[in-house]
């Protein structure tokens, strides 16, 4: 795990350096909302990734945010399997991902842009497309 404290950059910024850390290799990359001394606001800036990645991922944070230091530790993951099936309701068809642990499902989730677009084109409410094809999922 690689982060970093933050409080002193354009929050705009944000999204360009979470999308070039994923490009760069990283496994997961999230911001935490924190209050540094002085009671100051800041953004924990974390980076999950290989040990290989590190020195070029920390290069990259050197170099496009304002922080002067980064923290290093050794973390454990485990990541589910997983695959998608493709369901089919009166909306029309949407992927959804299941997550399986020990070959069982354990988790399930329709997948945002897919019922972002069936909302928009049918005119209806998102959520109403999202409970439909919860309805329909047959795992």
């Amino acid at each position: 795990m690689i982060e970093s404290n933050i409080d002193d950059m354009n929050s705009e910024f944000y999204e360009h350096i979470m999308k070039k850390l994923f490009d760069l290799g990283a496994l997961d990359v999230f911001l935490t909302n924190i209050i540094m001394k002085k009671g100051r606001p800041a953004i924990k800036l974390s980076v999950l990734t290989e040990i290989g990645s590190i020195d070029k991922i920390s290069n990259f944070i050197f170099s496009e945010t304002s922080t002067i230091g980064i923290r290093y530790y050794p973390v454990s993951r485990e990541v589910l399997d997983r695959n998608i099936i493709k369901v089919h309701t009166k909306y029309g068809s949407c992927r959804v991902k299941i997550a399986y642990r020990n070959k069982t499902a354990v988790n399930y989730a329709p997948e945002y842009e897919d019922i972002k677009v069936l909302a928009q084109n049918n005119g209806i409410p998102i959520k109403e497309i999202y409970n439909e094809v919860i309805r329909n999922i047959d795992i």
